[in-house]
Formats: C-alpha cells, structure tokens, sequence
C-alpha cells in the first residue's frame, strides 16, 4: 500500500499509547506533532518530530493555545486524542475538582480542540479524527462511575460527530482499548495480571490507529473495541 505522507497531531504522545502511536507514525514516515504537559520528556533530535508543551487541563487557556496551533501547523490532516486520565473509586469518594479534572481531561479537552480544528480540517482533501476511548465506553463498572461517565460522553460525542461530518471528508474513529500495560495503572490500586494474554500492549493500540489512517479515504472505520485475549485484574 502506497503511503501518503499526513501531518498528524498526537495529544498525550510523552508516554504509553499516545508514545507508542507517534513512534508507528513516525516509522511509516508521517509528520507528527506531539503534545505533553512537560515537554522536557521528549527527545529533541527525532526527525519528522516536533514536541509542544501545552496543558490540556487549562480550558481557559485553550482555545487561544489552539488558534495558535493552528496558525503554526496548518498542513494538520490528522489528530490523534490519546491524553487521558485514570482515577477510579466510590462516587463520594470523589471531591468535586477530582470530579471536574477527570471530565476535563477525558472528555471537554479533546471536544475543545475537535472545536478550534474541525473547520480546517473540513477543508482539507482528507483528515481523519482518531480518539482512543476505553472499554469503560461499553459497559459502567463499579468504581468507575466518573471515568465511564467521560468515556461514554466522549463515545456519544463520536457518534454525532460522525454524523455531522457525513458530507464532508473527515472520517470520525473511536478506539476502545481494554488493558493496556502502559504507566496508566502506576498510581492504581490494580493492573492487569503477569501473563502476555492479559493485557494490550500500546503497540497493539498503535497498529489499529495506523490502520485507520492507512485505509482506503472512501471507507469510514467507525469503532474499533480491542481486549486482551484473557482478561485477568490483579490487585497490589
């Protein structure tokens, strides 16, 4: 297959999934664009790379943040939604700003900046908006309450947003991971279990992002849902 070259934004690209795709990016010879709240942990010497500090957290901020983004790359063709946060545990257990930045990062964040992008993207010949959602999108768990709640907006946000850009040549995909041994469950009070079956690798999440991207323009791939061939939680 005949690769085009697309300049693609990464959001969350300092580490695990967001990591992984910029590399297999990277590799296929694409332009890509990574954003982080520390810049610091980017090498600075990757070719085809460029590494921005930005706070997606800071909503105020943003949008002048993105009208600059978008003045400094405007060959964008592709945005990648892998920043994410993970905190899980009873309703009350929540204070209301723990409440308030799990919704921020997970779903108003990335809804900011499809917002500022989408009318040029909407111009281009060919763009893609790829958000790597969770399997709390499919099913609330216990514990889960405010981290499915931002998954299932973020999912509803796709679905609409497919179809308001039905016309047009954006393609609109949602990715779904379950586990993924990724510094994700680092702070958390579980991980996936030992076995090489129990868990994603962000590599795996890497290689159906490429293959969204690498697919034919005239085909849509709506939502792609990957789990670990055997699901097994450990607790520390």
């Amino acid at each position: 297959m005949h690769t085009v070259t697309r300049t693609v934004l990464v959001t969350g690209a300092s580490s695990g999934i967001g990591r992984a795709i910029a590399r297999r990016l990277l590799q296929q010879g694409h332009r890509v664009i990574g954003i982080s709240r520390d810049s610091g942990k980017f090498r600075k010497d990757v070719a085809g790379f460029t590494a921005l500090q930005l706070d997606l957290g800071d909503l105020d901020a943003l949008p002048q943040h993105l009208r600059e983004l978008e003045k400094n790359f405007p060959d964008i063709d592709a945005i990648i939604f892998c920043a994410g946060k993970g905190q899980f545990g009873s309703l009350e257990e929540f204070s209301y700003r723990q409440i308030n930045d799990l919704m921020t990062i997970n779903f108003t964040s990335p809804v900011f900046m499809t917002r500022a992008l989408l009318p040029a993207l909407k111009r281009k010949q060919r763009s893609d908006l790829i958000y790597i959602g969770s399997e709390a999108a499919l099913k609330g768990s216990r514990k889960g309450s405010i981290y499915c709640a931002g998954k299932f907006a973020l999912r509803g946000f796709t679905q609409a947003l497919r179809e308001e850009c039905g016309k047009s040549r954006v393609r609109v995909c949602l990715i779904n991971p379950g586990m993924v041994r990724t510094e994700f469950f680092d702070a958390l009070s579980f991980s996936p279990g030992d076995e090489d079956s129990n868990a994603l690798l962000p590599e795996d999440v890497a290689e159906a992002v490429a293959y969204v991207l690498e697919s034919r323009s005239g085909m849509a791939v709506d939502e792609i849902n990957l789990n670990p061939l055997n699901k097994v939680v450990k607790f520390k």
